[in-house]
């Protein structure tokens, strides 16, 4: 098999990204936006210790509740809109569905964004990406600089907000997609502020 380590020159399809061998010497993580493989930025301290330890509760609520649900760490997802062209990379995701060999996360029901100062415009576009995988029932975006988030979801009618709800220093973060209700703090519990 022939093994290409750098990023084509020219554009890609969702088959042949996957197929790609993207490592290497620096341990980057690429997603595919709109055909062209992006290199992503190392995660902050901060950005780390927020997805390890939200990754940790989600993880340990699911085990405890018993829900045939996984939680995936930078999994890839594939937009429904130019599906052909796209695998983006969200921090953390939770599928209720049966693991499948293949590199997209089976339809994620939870996808979470750590948000970042350096890649504020990136992570947005993500998510309006993120709305069109059908699966999909809620969007957490968590701030990495200050104990804060904004909550997406669906209501009844399948339909997303206008706005995202805003989340606070203080207030309970709320998971309906997986039935977790926890103070936001606490995702914040072994990140350095400040």
């Amino acid at each position: 098999m022939n093994v290409q380590r750098k990023p084509p020159a020219v554009r890609m399809t969702v088959a042949e990204f996957t197929a790609w061998d993207s490592r290497d010497r620096s341990g980057r993580l690429w997603q595919l936006r709109d055909g062209i493989p992006e290199a992503m930025a190392p995660a902050s301290d901060a950005h780390g210790a927020i997805q390890g330890e939200l990754g940790a509760l989600i993880r340990n609520h699911l085990l405890a509740a018993g829900r045939p649900c996984r939680l995936l760490v930078n999994p890839g997802v594939t937009p429904r809109v130019r599906a052909r062209d796209n695998v983006r990379i969200p921090d953390l995701a939770v599928t209720c569905a049966s693991p499948d060999g293949g590199k997209a996360a089976p339809e994620p029901v939870l996808l979470i964004e750590i948000l970042s100062p350096s890649n504020a415009s990136e992570t947005w576009n993500n998510v309006w990406a993120y709305t069109t995988i059908p699966s999909v029932t809620e969007i957490l975006v968590i701030d990495s600089t200050a104990i804060r988030a904004e909550v997406l979801r669906r209501d009844p009618a399948g339909q997303w907000p206008e706005q995202p709800e805003p989340l606070g220093d203080g207030a309970a973060l709320e998971l309906r997609s997986i039935g977790l209700s926890l103070p936001l703090a606490q995702a914040y519990r072994t990140a350095s502020q400040g």
